[in-house]
Parts: structure tokens; C-alpha cells; sequence
């Protein structure tokens, strides 16, 4: 079992990695083509959706912690703590908003190993100012 949580725990520091160093590409490598997450439906959604945010931000950095890891099978869930910390892109006035909150996931073994097939994110704050995607020619 204790090698079954930590796969998973490196699945989600994983995740970090990826969005932090914008290796879209790889999103497949920690969500199921059919997962749910973000507020989106199926892995080209959610990767859609991850860049058009995350894309347009500056440098970011996601920190996870305190794992909660529950495994029955080939199923498992998890819960997380995460800060975000989202900085203005290059040549933008300087902006930073830090999100506070606990992720909750739903993973499934494949293959391939773990993958989430459910994201859902609680809110627990925010600091500073909500840096938003600009759009393109803005």
C-alpha cells in the first residue's frame, strides 16, 4: 500500500512540475483522456483550458502538501493542500495573486500508473491581485 501513496504523492508534485515549467504536453501523464478537473471535461479541455490561463501568466509556482491518500484497489483518492502563486507575464505591470486550497482527486491505476479522473479545487483564500490571461494583441 505505501507504494501505491507514494506513486500518487509523486503523481501530484508532478503535476506542480508541469504546470510551473508549462509542459502542457504531459498533462496526459497525471489525468485520464476522459478525466474531469478545472471545471472542464476530457484531457484536451482541461489542457485547453490550463493553458489559456496558465499560458498567459508569468512564472508560477505550485506547492503541494499534507497528502491524504486512500487506495481500494485500482481506485484511490487524495486530498492535498496547495498554494499558487501566479506572477504578471514579462512586460506586464507587475501583479501577483496567491490561491490557497485543497485539492480532491479520484485516481484510477492504469497501465501507465496513477492517473486522476476527477479534480474538483475548495477555495480557501486568495492574496494579492487576480492576474488574468491577456488576450492575444492586448
Amino acid at each position: 500500500m505505501n507504494e501505491n501513496r507514494q506513486e500518487i504523492v509523486e503523481q501530484l508534485t508532478e503535476i506542480a512540475w508541469i504546470l510551473d515549467h508549462k509542459e502542457w504536453r504531459r498533462l496526459g501523464e497525471i489525468f485520464t483522456e476522459d478525466a474531469e478537473g478545472y471545471g472542464q471535461q476530457g484531457l484536451p479541455a482541461i489542457t485547453a483550458n490550463t493553458i489559456r490561463y496558465l499560458g498567459r501568466c508569468g512564472p508560477t509556482q505550485h506547492l503541494t502538501g499534507n497528502y491524504r491518500v486512500r487506495v481500494d484497489g485500482d481506485r484511490a483518492t487524495s486530498t492535498s493542500y496547495i498554494r499558487a502563486i501566479h506572477f504578471s507575464a514579462p512586460g506586464r505591470p507587475v501583479q501577483h495573486w496567491d490561491f490557497v486550497g485543497i485539492y480532491d482527486d479520484r485516481w484510477l491505476r492504469t497501465d501507465a500508473g496513477w492517473r486522476i479522473t476527477h479534480r474538483s479545487c475548495q477555495p480557501l483564500g486568495t492574496l494579492g491581485d487576480l492576474v488574468l490571461p491577456v488576450e492575444d494583441g492586448a
